[in-house]
């Protein structure tokens, strides 16, 4: 039984420490829920967060997508491999060969190649995924059709648009009818206008000010537009562990699939729609979610009937997310969650050199110079992105060979950057989950 006095208590000290402005933790173990909450929903109204509020849950959306699709073919009215020009024939990406090729499965695990940070809005009417998808005519690949992995939101809004041609329903209602209400889930919401009859999170910059949009257009739905509650969201991640609370078999959706190319971003493979590692020899089914200033993470256990979810609206989040659940699993299981890759304790030796130039795609250019430390990277959004994400820079240094971390200033957490130079084909930055081509 977890002793929630003492959790609310790190919750809120942790939060502190991390300038988080608001946080919402729900946890499912030894077939028990609790809850907490704390702080504010926006520092520039001072309105108190409670475990009812309602903050964005971003790209674990991606999962609830899956599972919808999943749904659909247990149904019998796709499979896996069935090309989505079948069901949406009017599809087509830059690449005449990858419009054919491309599959669901290819959607699901991010491995269509589809450049895929194309965030456009196309709209808030009940046409914009279709309007999405006809945008998508000019995406360029950034490697051949199942060739590696790259995070892929344009593959999880086309997912959403094939969900809606099988169904005959708008993405949104959909999702009501097919998740939403078959596990009585009230506090989970995609438009405005219904998260709004609640109280909602606003998201905050690395500054502490409230950020500058509340959120996404609705074109970008599937991919990463639902809000909900902790304790929903641990709902929903319970029917993962039970056959038949949505899906017959749900495991299926855990069963690695693509081995990661950077294997140091939160997984070390991809399922469908999960990101899966093992931790104490546990496997770990997960998604995070960022949004304009807000996080979230969900963690599912099956092994130990175990499912926590953390939603955050600003602050030092992944250090943050990282030693409460750190804090929990050990408390609760005895689990050990690995820390991010770190620098080695004696310098690597690399010829940085063959590293440098411009890697883009949509949605991001990134410039690699060489630097007294190694390498320096630094990201610069593009498109609609420019106005709302931050360039950010950082000092490498080398792990091994290809493999290299960095962090912001006054952050705790090193991010990971793997190089991939392909003899007979481009060379590829992986960082933040995607795969960037070189460019420069």
């Amino acid at each position: 039984m977890a002793d929630m006095e003492h959790w609310a208590s790190r919750l809120a000290a942790l939060a502190a420490e991390s300038e988080v402005p608001g946080a919402s933790l729900a946890l499912w173990s030894g077939g028990e829920l609790y809850e907490c909450a704390t702080g504010v929903l926006n520092t520039a109204t001072g309105a108190s967060a409670h475990t009812d509020s309602l903050f964005q849950i971003g790209s674990i959306t991606k999962v609830w997508t899956a599972t919808q699709l999943m749904l659909l073919i247990e149904q019998g009215l796709a499979t896996l491999d069935t090309p989505v020009v079948e069901v949406l024939p009017d599809f087509t990406v830059g690449n005449r060969r990858a419009t054919a090729a491309i599959t669901l499965r290819h959607l699901l695990t991010h491995t269509s190649g589809i450049d895929g940070d194309l965030f456009v809005d196309t709209g808030r009417g009940d046409d914009c995924l279709e309007r999405y998808v006809e945008a998508c005519a000019a995406l360029e690949q950034t490697f051949p059709v199942g060739d590696s992995h790259s995070y892929c939101n344009s593959g999880f809004v086309i997912a959403g648009r094939v969900v809606e041609q099988l169904t005959g329903k708008v993405w949104d209602q959909a999702l009501r009818e097919q998740v939403c209400e078959p596990l009585g889930l009230t506090h989970t919401w995609t438009l405005p206008e219904d998260v709004l009859r609640f109280g909602a999170a606003m998201g905050h910059g690395d500054d502490g000010s409230v950020a500058p949009a509340w959120g996404l257009p609705r074109s970008i739905g599937p991919a990463g537009l639902i809000c909900a509650t902790a304790a929903d969201v641990v709902s929903f991640g319970r029917a993962h562990l039970t056959p038949g609370a949505l899906l017959a078999d749900p495991a299926v959706m855990r069963r690695a699939l693509v081995d990661l190319p950077n294997p140091h971003c939160g997984g070390r493979q991809w399922g469908i729609g999960w990101s899966l590692d093992e931790w104490d020899g546990q496997q770990v089914a997960a998604h995070t979610g960022d949004t304009i200033g807000q996080h979230a993470a969900l963690w599912v256990l099956p092994g130990l009937e175990t499912v926590i979810c953390l939603l955050v609206n600003g602050g030092r989040s992944a250090d943050f997310q990282h030693r409460l659940v750190s804090e929990l699993l050990d408390a609760l299981h005895g689990i050990r969650v690995p820390d991010p890759l770190a620098p080695p304790a004696e310098p690597v030796d690399v010829d940085v050199e063959a590293f440098t130039g411009v890697y883009e795609r949509a949605g991001s250019r990134i410039q690699v110079t060489s630097h007294q430390a190694g390498l320096r990277l630094r990201t610069e959004p593009t498109g609609i992105l420019a106005g709302l994400a931050q360039p950010r820079t950082l000092d490498l240094t080398a792990v091994d060979a290809t493999t290299f971390v960095g962090r912001t200033e006054g952050d705790p957490t090193w991010d990971a950057v793997v190089f991939e130079n392909r003899v007979d084909g481009p060379s590829y930055l992986h960082y933040s989950g995607r795969a960037t081509p070189r460019t420069g």
